[in-house]
């Protein structure tokens, strides 16, 4: 964070503040934890318009509600599947499980990541500062490329300023520049943790990116039919994120071989069928719909449409406290789990 700041003023893209700014920005609770990343520019860049009104705290009320929502209700609840699932898995899991809890994970982490952002966000909003969006619906990504540019925004920002863009970025030869991703995502993974299934996690979505880029004008892949690059990019996604939620390579590959039927147990004590029920269906079709559907651009523009009407305001506020009711319900009934990303 602090040489965040050092590069930003040393390469003349913002002016240095004073001893309070520094400190404010370097201790600033909604982002000290585990982001966004906000840099000192776009920090210094709010102090002139920074305003601390009533719709800047109720828009910043509404975000915490939402991200509250988002940790809560889905995150927390996928989580608690999850662990029962591993819990069985102890005694045999058939491969139908294996990939429901490959699916509630890439979920969970989205919506526990995301929710946070919100919470973040919010809290920022409040004290009158703008953060950027960190995520931009990337489970709408038809690419690993357009993945990363829609997950988790400010990581990604952080890394083309002060990794990818000194290494020549570009600007350089075609080799140069898909040595430099590879060098990028590298890192990447080593920044989540010094663990062989993180750089695994870092190689893969960076030999994708680098595949992409020498394919991206050929005739093949211009013509490929988006729903099958979106397809095989959430499958890529969903795998990377299994090498996520298991902490040894050990681990991981007894999953793979489960999943793809290799390994098989005589007897299962609870298939699929127990832990997919009513409530847990509903939960993933919400998630699901709100990782991908409300991210389409007719339903975005539908919402900016109605965002100043009366009646669409007092709605939205009584959606969003039950929201908040069935959150604390949640909460209270010990659902809840510290954010993944607290430990990165």
């Amino acid at each position: 964070m602090v040489a965040n700041l050092q590069s930003s003023v040393h390469t003349l893209k913002a002016k240095p503040g004073s001893l309070i700014d520094c400190a404010l920005y370097i201790t600033f609770f909604p982002k000290v934890v585990s982001g966004p990343i906000v840099l000192w520019r776009d920090f210094v860049g709010e102090f002139p318009k920074r305003v601390i009104s009533i719709d800047n705290c109720v828009d910043g009320v509404n975000r915490i509600i939402i991200g509250f929502a988002k940790k809560l209700i889905l995150a927390d609840m996928f989580g608690l599947y999850i662990s029962e699932i591993e819990r069985s898995g102890a005694y045999g899991i058939d491969c139908p499980t294996a990939w429901l809890s490959a699916l509630l994970y890439m979920l969970q982490i989205y919506y526990d990541f995301a929710g946070y952002s919100d919470i973040a966000i919010g809290l920022a909003k409040i004290t009158g500062f703008d953060f950027k969006e960190n995520f931009n619906f990337p489970y709408r990504s038809r690419s690993i490329s357009e993945f990363w540019r829609r997950w988790h925004i400010s990581l990604g920002t952080w890394f083309k300023e002060y990794v990818y863009i000194p290494l020549g970025g570009s600007r350089v030869s075609k080799n140069r520049t898909l040595l430099n991703l590879a060098i990028v995502f590298a890192l990447t993974g080593i920044w989540h943790g010094a663990n062989w299934t993180y750089i695994l996690w870092g190689s893969i979505n960076g030999i994708m990116v680098i595949i992409e880029r020498v394919a991206e004008n050929k005739r093949f892949y211009q013509k490929t039919p988006d729903v099958l690059k979106w397809l095989f990019s959430m499958f890529v996604t969903l795998i990377c994120w299994e090498l996520f939620r298991f902490h040894h390579i050990k681990d991981f590959w007894n999953w793979v071989l489960i999943a793809i039927g290799h390994i098989t147990y005589p007897s299962v004590n609870f298939t699929w069928e127990y832990f997919l029920d009513c409530r847990l269906l509903v939960l993933v079709v919400i998630g699901i719909v709100g990782a991908t559907v409300l991210g389409r651009g007719s339903v975005q523009e539908f919402l900016r449409k109605y965002e100043n009407s009366q009646a669409y305001f007092i709605v939205r506020e009584i959606m969003l406290l039950a929201l908040f009711a069935v959150s604390i319900l949640c909460m209270v009934n010990s659902t809840y789990s510290p954010f993944i990303y607290f430990q990165y």
